[in-house]
């Protein structure tokens, strides 16, 4: 079983920039995109619903052209959750499970709060607000994976200069003491770490300077597994080229169940 986290940054955008071209190539079971940054009916076009693929949308209704998430599928979903029952944050577009059997897939952008205090404060709450709805997803007993932008780069092996980004949002303390919780309280396993102990791999770049060129990058884009599912883990890879957005699709190889 192949899954791919992947934040377009704009969908629309992305597939001009040969993302289904790609996509094609890889031999993907499961997609999970961020920031689709579209309404459903605006990628009703044939390149946004490849042959084989069931696709499945959650649009945010506050704002056009922002945020939104997306699963694609091989098999057609038993059900699917699009939201967990906080106005706020459900109607951002933020949260997609799809469920297969026993499994469920789910595409997550957590907030980022890099345009400010307001935006901080909510990402924040965020934060502790979801916390507790993955530690129930996790005690249900599925084989669960949540893919994502998780804006959040945990250590400094993700991130090329953590000092110099302490103080800014998606490497502030309070937020790696929040994802590591998750990780070593909680009983999540990042699939990246997992099979790369010391890897040091990027999966998105600012677009100002040349931080892309330089590899001035962070970790943000995380596929986290449940124990069970982190025990098929067979391999992963990044894919910073062809460059499909501002961040890099990352995929992850799971043995059959």
């Amino acid at each position: 079983m192949r899954i791919c986290s992947f934040n377009a940054n704009g969908l629309r955008s992305a597939a001009d920039k040969g993302f289904f071209d790609w996509f094609a190539g890889q031999d993907i079971d499961l997609l999970c995109v961020q920031e689709t940054k579209a309404r459903a009916h605006q990628l009703d076009a044939s390149v946004f619903h490849p042959s084989g693929y069931h696709a499945v949308f959650r649009d945010a209704t506050t704002k056009k052209g922002y945020s939104g998430v997306a699963v694609y599928s091989r098999a057609r979903p038993d059900a699917c959750a699009t939201g967990l029952g906080w106005a706020d944050f459900d109607e951002e577009g933020r949260w997609l499970e799809a469920r297969f059997g026993n499994l469920s897939v789910v595409s997550l952008y957590l907030p980022s709060g890099s345009s400010g205090e307001e935006r901080q404060g909510f990402k924040f709450e965020v934060m502790r607000w979801l916390r507790p709805r993955l530690q129930a997803l996790l005690a249900s007993g599925r084989d669960v994976v949540v893919c994502g932008d998780w804006n959040i780069a945990r250590t400094p092996m993700d991130i090329r200069n953590a000092r110099a980004n302490e103080k800014n949002s998606g490497y502030l303390p309070e937020e790696r003491a929040w994802l590591t919780a998750l990780l070593e309280e909680d009983g999540w396993v990042d699939a990246y770490r997992r099979l790369r102990p010391d890897g040091q791999d990027y999966t998105w770049w600012s677009q100002r300077g040349q931080a892309r060129a330089n590899n001035v990058g962070w970790r943000i884009d995380y596929q986290l597994v449940s124990p069970g599912l982190a025990a098929r883990l067979e391999d992963c890879a990044i894919h910073p080229e062809p460059r499909l957005s501002d961040h890099a699709p990352f995929v992850v190889d799971y043995a059959p169940a």
